[in-house]
């Protein structure tokens, strides 16, 4: 009977540290998430094909506290009207980006994207050289016919304090979560 009573002691034993282990890591989970991150809801179809109107993605608020913002990043930013909108990175500050023949050019040499995102049928204000400041980024939507981005004086360049994060996973719809590339 003693035997008995010390391996249920033993099993209880491993129950609660169970229970403890999957405590913490969800305490660990919900601390990272919404302390230094936050979800975003996208609205529009300006970041098709990588994000859709109605998904649900996470935003990472550190990264830029240690890093700068990297060509192709996929950024959320605050707007003039402090509307936040969600569009990748083209052009680094001090760069000239310039929008030819539908194709994107950064300081004269082609930009190679390696998705299929190359075309820009309606170049804007960068039909013309944008000379891009130290603290300026060029930001395009992925689907380059139904974006207001960079192209455009209502948004023009964005100054890297306006930049909030950067987007890295995409929650909602569950059967289609990954990372944001």
């Amino acid at each position: 009977m003693e035997l008995y009573q010390i391996e249920e002691t033993n099993r209880l034993r491993r129950i609660i540290n169970w229970i403890v282990d999957i405590v913490v890591m969800l305490s660990l989970a919900w601390l990272v998430v919404y302390e230094f991150g936050a979800q975003i809801l996208i609205v529009g179809q300006s970041m098709t094909p990588e994000l859709n109107g109605g998904d649900v993605v996470l935003m990472d608020r550190l990264t830029y506290d240690f890093e700068e913002p990297k060509r192709f990043d996929v950024v959320v930013f605050e707007r003039e009207d402090h509307k936040s909108n969600v569009k990748r990175i083209i052009g680094l500050p001090g760069e000239t980006v310039q929008i030819q023949s539908g194709y994107i050019y950064i300081n004269g040499q082609y930009l190679d994207i390696d998705r299929d995102l190359n075309q820009v049928s309606l170049a804007g204000m960068a039909q013309n050289p944008i000379v891009l400041a130290e603290d300026e980024y060029f930001l395009l939507g992925d689907n380059r016919d139904s974006s207001e981005d960079s192209r455009f004086a209502n948004i023009g360049n964005v100054k890297r304090e306006q930049i909030r994060g950067k987007i890295w996973l995409r929650l909602v719809p569950i059967i289609e979560i990954k990372l944001v590339k």
